[in-house]
């Protein structure tokens, strides 16, 4: 049985995964009147924020606590849900200005807790025999498996109103704030909270790491770009495929086809310590990375495989992501430690920008399932050339 502060680890977990406006959430812009190039803005906006907001955010949840700085970072992101709610009944004239004020405020809500919760985890969860790609991996386990029921009842509640699923999704991450409130944060001392300086410090040591380096192009920017993509791109992808076999109503298709996205993540993070033991991070970074791209160019090549190859791409991406973050976090300090992995995913929003930009260029003169296999292409050739070059993963 897990501890008392794990389970509600878990609980918070299951929160921030309740995201019931996940399948809908473009076909709630669409029905706002944005243009397609306004959503792209949005999403720009919000990668140019996670950016500039990563440094400031990730020492202001060092100073501030690892587990006050999840508080107000989730406290955040409920807000501008309800917001973005909102926003679709405004008057058209002001709908893009509001959505992209509420898109800058959500990446900030991110942001803080993108380094914030895995330094949290690390300092004050790991030990007494639970290792923390164990407790990650089983953590984002359960917030997939709400994940699974949330896109099942996103969809039938978006065919009343393609509000709803955002009212709701802000009243359970407010939930998630309240079970912050009732954690200890046995990581977080007072006297240790970090100094600007040292927050620096610990950034300037991660990045003077030679191999921490070629792991930061692998993950961070080759691998964290493509699977963006896939997931910005996975709505008209599906639905272009969808309609070329006659497939019924798209909102309640993705629905359930994101909830099965989500059990199967789900399945492959609860085993992730058995996966890191059994396979070993250097064989998973060399293999995994390969694959996706290779599922990416796949799409487009045979479009029936997307169905197949999206639920994998993001079984295997989650699984990454607990494993990168492990991988990591245990080569560097504790002071400045979530500056330090905001930086990380800084550099990663800033690789996205370009892909994200070239790849809607190619997707409006050809289509996204072209610049989905574009960008499975260059991880594949990318990763290729990272492990020639250098031993990226030291286990």
């Amino acid at each position: 049985m897990p501890s008392a502060a794990v389970a509600r680890y878990y609980a918070y977990k299951a929160t921030k995964a309740v995201e019931l406006y996940r399948p809908i959430m473009y076909l709630y812009f669409a029905s706002a009147g944005l243009s397609f190039f306004q959503i792209t803005v949005l999403e720009a906006a919000y990668n140019v924020t996670t950016v500039l907001g990563e440094i400031p955010t990730g020492y202001l949840g060092d100073w501030l606590g690892r587990r006050n700085g999840l508080i107000v970072g989730t406290s955040t992101i409920a807000l501008t849900l309800l917001g973005l709610g909102l926003a679709g009944g405004l008057d058209e004239s002001l709908t893009f200005p509001a959505f992209l004020g509420l898109y800058v405020c959500w990446s900030l809500g991110y942001t803080f807790r993108s380094g914030t919760e895995d330094a949290w985890l690390y300092d004050s969860l790991v030990g007494d025999g639970r290792s923390f790609s164990d407790l990650r991996g089983r953590g984002e386990s359960f917030a997939l498996a709400a994940g699974v029921v949330a896109a099942v009842v996103g969809g039938y509640l978006a065919s009343a109103d393609l509000a709803y699923p955002f009212y709701a999704a802000a009243a359970v991450t407010g939930v998630g704030a309240l079970i912050l409130l009732t954690v200890d944060d046995d990581g977080d001392d007072p006297a240790d909270r970090t100094t600007l300086s040292a927050s620096l410090d610990a950034v300037r040591a991660a990045f003077a790491d030679r191999r921490l380096r070629s792991f930061l192009v692998l993950y961070y920017v080759l691998f964290a770009a493509a699977t963006y993509l896939a997931f910005i791109f996975l709505q008209p992808r599906i639905e272009t495929v969808a309609a070329g076999y006659g497939l019924g109503d798209v909102e309640t298709l993705l629905g359930w086809y994101y909830g099965a996205i989500s059990l199967v993540a789900a399945a492959v993070t609860y085993r992730a310590e058995w996966i890191r033991s059994t396979v070993g991070l250097r064989s998973w970074f060399l293999v995994v990375p390969l694959a996706v791209g290779l599922l990416l160019v796949g799409q487009w090549v045979l479009p029936v495989s997307a169905f197949i190859a999206f639920v994998l791409v993001r079984g295997l991406s989650e699984a990454t992501r607990v494993f990168a973050s492990q991988y990591v976090n245990d080569r560097i300090d504790a002071v400045g430690r979530a500056t330090a992995l905001s930086a990380m995913s800084m550099v990663s929003g800033l690789a996205v920008v370009p892909f994200q930009l070239g790849s809607g260029l190619l997707s409006d003169a050809v289509s996204p399932g072209v610049a989905l296999a574009a960008a499975g292409a260059v991880l594949f050739v990318g990763s290729v050339v990272v492990h020639l070059l250098s031993v990226p993963v030291d286990e």
